[in-house]
């Protein structure tokens, strides 16, 4: 039995026009993440026989193949809640439920402004495929821009993503071609506040356990 499954849209595959168009949303979660969730479960399996056989030597690769795909399956599932076509972009606003996230973006940026250029710096400067992330630290209790390198490094350890930018080719080259810095850019036009501010509050609300003395 499956233990990964591939999460529905949130919208229909035309609902983010003109920033991204409906042939780039239908492969990219239809074949991309549903690839990462089957590799995910793929490769639990291929753990349980390497285990059942004593065949040791093929641990270390299962698991980073694993720690691959589980954080790519991760990171699409919110990706797509990330987003929105109705009444996205902007800024987070009191009004809409994302007032203390405002804040917290205020007090750990200095500005919208400058986070906002951060994290777009992040995602377009990322090497080769991978993620700018805006994530909340638990030991600061701040919030934090990451880059994330394919699915994995470069982050801090038990930071907890509440918005993601997929800067790997297959997220706009259909449509955007090489212009990675375009797509970013446009991205801002779709951002869901209202789903990142409950990100934020739920991670806050997260119990303390990385630095528990025993």
């Amino acid at each position: 039995m499956a233990i990964y499954t591939l999460p529905e849209l949130p919208y229909d595959y035309a609902a983010l026009e003109p920033v991204i168009n409906p042939q780039i949303i239908e492969l990219h979660h239809d074949k991309h993440h549903a690839a990462y969730v089957k590799g995910a479960n793929d490769t639990l399996e291929q753990l349980d026989e390497a285990r059942d056989k004593g065949a040791w030597g093929a641990i270390n690769g299962l698991h980073k193949s694993l720690a691959f795909h589980l954080s790519g399956h991760v990171l699409h599932s919110i990706y797509w809640h990330n987003m929105t076509g109705d009444n996205g972009g902007g800024e987070p606003l009191a009004a809409d439920g994302a007032g203390d996230l405002a804040d917290a973006i205020t007090e750990s940026f200095g500005s919208f402004a400058g986070f906002k250029a951060q994290l777009t710096k992040a995602a377009a400067t990322t090497q080769g495929s991978g993620w700018g992330v805006l994530a909340y630290e638990p030991l600061s209790g701040r919030l934090i821009v990451e880059q994330v390198y394919d699915h994995q490094g470069n982050v801090g350890q038990g930071s907890v993503p509440i918005l993601v930018f997929d800067a790997w080719e297959h997220a706009f080259y259909l449509q955007y071609k090489n212009q990675k810095v375009d797509f970013i850019e446009a991205m801002w036009r779709v951002v869901n506040w209202q789903d990142v501010a409950r990100r934020y509050a739920a991670a806050k609300e997260r119990d303390d356990v990385l630095l528990l003395a025993p």
